[in-house]
């Protein structure tokens, strides 16, 4: 495509005001379109409610390095091994919404607004790291190929104020900086992405330790791109440093493998040091400069291994009967050929388009200044795609990724498309390029293939739809978890609630109730009881509650994790409940018609 049209110059001389005008019509949208979920503050993810929580309970007075949840296992609370940094934007936005739109709005509006923030970083991120690559003038595509990204999206989305989205933008960030010409500038820009996200947490560890390495490599083949890895490893450095002490928490000063403790200071702090030196050295000899940095990283991972042999093994650290009770059972952490079809194949067709078109746009550049940063952009996304093979949730960071690639191809495509001599090819042919490098035609392709008939010619083709058990299930979850369900809780006084580990967060949020637990690794022994009193006896289930000072049990018929209670335990107490038979010192509670909930007063008599 030519750059010389005038309204391509205005795409490029004013790209700034533009992509801002993209992003607030991008963010109104969205929000008129999740505006219900606004209204019912529909924090549908357990960690979002914990996030909302955190944030109530810092504004509400307690200490900033003071995270844990004392409205869960009262008294003495859950430890939460996040860190207060995603806690600011939120906090941020109820303070100044607050006068304007009173308490309650203030914090509906904020959780509306919060995840759009990242999502605007992330477009910019993207926009810089294709004007660098492809054309200044092809930054429109990265928008609207983001917008294909449905994993990615959904980080973004009004009320998902996980600190999954900010992550996603620090991702961005590195991306751009890897792309950027000036050493400087983007070996802080990678540095100090890398350092913030993990700050936030330790979910994009491999793609920060991918992108160190790629920066390595980049010195390795370059001596002259000394002066980037000194920047990025100083910076690194420091501004983990810096994030540590400004955000970590006092239950994260512990020798732990979860979060940016101590552990993983140390072995940032030591690694963004010796690529200083290394740097520094800067032997002339390629070969020589691969052998120093080999035997730098083998000396890090050595020193890491004998000084913490405990995160070798699962960062989380927990018993080996939490891992088989719950935590391997997470869906998230699952590979992806573990996945259904209607699962793999939206979430995996982006991060291929985008690794084949990286791969093209490397083989173009092969004799221009930008082979060196597509080839690191090659090897990122290589490596994305890789990482799905691990667990599902790499999937949102992998379509991220992949729409550099995308971009490169459609630039390259969609002129071709456009000088044929067909109008049909022209119109036809660059709509369906947009719909397929943009990922937008992956839905109506899974739709057409879970309509197709379970025998004849289509059956090897046909994906297997959603099956009726499966909706049951993901009904009674939002139904449970609504916000009118819940707040009918609120006319009994304040009490402990026993009830599903998955429903903890959310009873918090929505009901002046304290609950047992919420789904956080730290916590394996309330986790524990929960399991084992539901799946026990009724008398273990009394005796445990009991423990936890509850006097209610409150349970969701067919929420998914009571489904794991019947499976796992016929004839244990949830089963029978479910059965009708429920004992004697258990009172029923009414609750208004039509209540998915049900409740009971706890009798110790």
């Amino acid at each position: 495509m030519t750059d010389t049209p005038a309204r391509l110059t205005e795409l490029d001389r004013h790209w700034r005001r533009w992509l801002l005008l993209a992003w607030v019509v991008i963010a109104a949208w969205f929000l008129w379109q999740r505006w219900n979920a606004v209204h019912w503050l529909a924090l549908s993810d357990t960690d979002d409610n914990m996030r909302l929580m955190q944030v109530r309970a810092w504004l509400g007075g307690q200490g900033w390095y003071d995270l844990r949840q004392y409205r869960l296992n009262p008294p003495g609370g859950l430890d939460i091994h996040w860190s207060r940094l995603v806690d600011l934007p939120i906090a941020g936005l109820i303070l100044l919404l607050k006068p304007f739109a009173g308490p309650v709005w203030a914090e509906k509006l904020a959780v509306g607004i919060a995840p759009l923030l990242p999502m605007g970083v992330a477009m910019a991120a993207l926009a810089v790291t294709v004007r660098r690559l492809v054309s200044p003038v092809a930054w429109p595509f990265a928008i609207l190929f983001l917008l294909g990204c449905s994993s990615t999206l959904l980080m973004f989305m009004p009320e998902r104020i996980d600190h999954h989205g900010w992550q996603l933008a620090c991702l961005a960030w590195t991306v751009a900086g890897l792309a950027d010409p000036k050493q400087a500038r983007g070996g802080m820009v990678v540095g100090l992405s890398s350092a913030l996200s993990l700050t936030i947490g330790l979910e994009l560890l491999p793609y920060c330790a991918m992108a160190g390495a790629i920066v390595a490599l980049r010195w390795v083949w370059e001596r002259a791109e000394a002066r980037r890895l000194t920047v990025y490893g100083a910076t690194l450095a420091g501004a983990s440093a810096i994030g540590f002490v400004a955000f970590a928490s006092n239950a994260n000063y512990a020798m732990r493998c979860d979060a940016l403790t101590p552990v993983w200071l140390s072995a940032v702090v030591a690694g963004g040091a010796l690529l200083v030196l290394l740097a520094w050295i800067a032997p002339e000899n390629r070969l020589v400069r691969l052998a120093l940095a080999l035997v730098a990283g083998g000396a890090l991972a050595g020193a890491f291994a004998a000084l913490f042999p405990q995160c070798l093994q699962r960062p989380e650290g927990v018993s080996e009967e939490l891992a088989r009770t719950w935590l391997n059972n997470v869906r998230e952490a699952k590979p992806l050929y573990s996945m259904p079809g209607r699962t793999i194949l939206p979430i995996v067709t982006g991060p291929v388009i985008g690794l084949i078109g990286t791969i093209f746009a490397t083989w173009r550049a092969r004799r221009s200044p930008t082979l060196v940063p597509w080839a690191a952009i090659t090897l990122f996304t290589a490596f994305a795609v890789a990482m799905l093979f691990w667990q599902i949730r790499a999937g949102p960071a992998a379509q991220l990724l992949a729409v550099p690639g995308a971009v490169a191809l459609a630039w390259v495509l969609l002129p071709w498309l456009l000088s044929r001599n067909s109008a049909i090819v022209r119109v036809l042919g660059s709509v369906a390029a947009v719909l397929v490098l943009g990922s937008f035609a992956v839905d109506p392709v899974v739709r057409a293939l879970s309509s197709l008939p379970a025998a004849g010619v289509g059956k090897s083709l046909r994906i297997k739809p959603q099956d009726a058990r499966t909706k049951q299930v993901l009904r009674a979850g939002a139904r449970c978890a609504s916000l009118p369900a819940l707040q009918a809780l609120n006319r009994i006084p304040a009490a402990v609630m026993f009830t599903h580990v998955d429903l903890g967060p959310r009873l918090i949020v929505a009901t002046h109730h304290d609950g047992i637990t919420g789904p956080y690794h730290r916590n394996g022994d309330a986790i524990l009881d929960v399991h084992h009193a539901f799946q026990g006896d009724p008398d273990n289930f009394r005796t445990i509650a009991r423990r936890h000072g509850a006097t209610y049990l409150l349970t969701c018929p067919n929420m998914a994790e009571t489904t794991v209670y019947r499976a796992r335990s016929p004839g244990g107490f949830y089963d029978l409940l479910a059965h009708g038979k429920v004992p004697g010192w258990l009172t029923p509670v009414p609750l208004p018609k039509g209540s998915p909930l049900k409740l009971w007063r706890i009798d110790y008599r």
